[in-house]
């Protein structure tokens, strides 16, 4: 009996040793290209989440958390393959944090993490399509679908008495699906969509675009593009030849640069991303603050909240593997349970550990539905005096 005690001591020990070695967790974003001035707040949200994990040593018996960047540039579905193809067969992550542009994170999602096994919880890509797309149980998103989005400008037009729209998007799976979801909602809500029309990302200049947009009409100028790219220069050429002096500018088109480019130019102007008032947000935005970044930036708290979710749903498991964890991102996602926000990780962890039921409410308000993505919180942006600000909460 002895001899058995000793041997299963040892086994134990030898199980903690395997679940103290570092994991890794691969970031891979936009770090260059359309969105490159909003990714660094996202790295930086999922990579607090990681050093909190860390330094509470409560992650699977003491595991430590290491983040491997990848860059997915946003557009190109060949380098953002590639980049994690790298994280995987030469990094060896765990799991994947993004990616963050649709049309990049469907490409990943197909051809590196599905044939390999992978989780990927993206904070950011938005397209509808993905809500169906052949996962294997593998990906999820703590961002709401552009279906949900499309309700949402609907619904701030409407309160706003705008009833008539020209819509630039970018020519890509975001921005094609997200102009769909927003026209059919538009149009089924009573209101008029004068002309949809795609612009490409890149281009010097915008004018033949800006000038059918002007020829369609229309009382507000909706720009679902990407604020570092061609939505910017759509927004430059209208204003320049003052076709539009008021725009509408979804979650893509969100970003500090803004007020840099264009300020009190787009007084006036307005839109949404995701977003939320809970306690949890503002949790968030301080710890951001004293790590030195902004928690507000668009899709910052997603980010933290999705590592948050990989490592919870492998203390749940019990294991790194995805193949176990991933049936356990729900458990640790959504009601019942005991509530957790940030800062609140080595909590959770703990909760886990002990056999209680958590509930990850996090900084966007988790709350995951059937395809796996959020439900969807979004706060209403305005600009004003050169700078925009959030006015409500939706």
């Amino acid at each position: 009996m002895k001899k058995l005690l000793m041997a299963t001591s040892a086994v134990a020990m030898m199980a903690g040793a395997v679940h103290a070695e570092d994991v890794k967790i691969g970031v891979i974003l936009g770090f260059t290209g359309p969105l490159e001035s909003i990714t660094p707040a996202m790295g930086a949200g999922a990579e607090l989440a990681m050093q909190e994990v860390t330094e509470s040593g409560a992650l699977l018996d003491g595991a430590t958390v290491t983040s491997v960047r990848g860059d997915s540039t946003c557009i190109d579905a060949g380098a953002a393959t590639a980049a994690a193809e790298r994280l995987i067969t030469s990094d060896e992550v765990d799991a994947i944090m993004g990616a963050d542009c649709s049309g990049v994170t469907g490409a990943i999602l197909q051809n590196v993490a599905r044939p390999n096994g992978v989780v990927m919880i993206s904070p950011s890509a938005t397209s509808p399509g993905l809500s169906t797309a052949e996962d294997d149980g593998l990906f999820f998103r703590t961002a709401p679908s552009d279906a949900r989005q499309g309700v949402i400008i609907t619904e701030i037009l409407q309160d706003r008495g705008v009833s008539e729209v020209a819509l630039t998007y970018t020519n890509n799976d975001y921005g094609k699906g997200l102009a769909d979801a927003f026209q059919a909602a538009f149009e089924a809500a009573g209101g008029s969509v004068t002309i949809s029309a795609a612009h490409e990302d890149g281009k010097a200049d915008y004018s033949a675009e800006v000038g059918a947009l002007a020829s369609a009409g229309g009382e507000v100028l909706v720009v679902a593009g990407y604020v570092d790219q061609g939505g910017s220069g759509i927004i430059r050429s209208a204003l320049d030849t003052g076709a539009f002096d008021t725009f509408y500018l979804p979650d893509g088109m969100v970003g500090s640069v803004l007020n840099d480019n264009f300020g009190e130019e787009l007084n006036g102007s307005f839109g949404a991303y995701p977003g939320t008032d809970n306690a949890g947000a503002g949790k968030f935005v301080e710890m951001a603050e004293g790590a030195g970044f902004d928690g507000t930036s668009a899709f910052a708290p997603e980010s933290y909240d999705a590592a948050a979710l990989i490592m919870l749903a492998m203390q749940k498991a019990g294991s790194t593997d995805p193949a176990e964890f991933k049936d356990h991102v729900f458990d640790v996602a959504n009601a019942p349970g005991i509530e957790i926000m940030p800062g609140e990780l080595a909590r959770g962890l703990e909760l886990i550990a002990a056999g209680e039921d958590i509930d990850y409410v996090g900084a966007s308000a988790v709350e995951l539905i059937g395809p796996g993505e959020s439900a969807g919180n979004y706060q209403e942006i305005e600009f004003s005096d050169g700078v925009y600000s959030t006015i409500k909460f939706r």
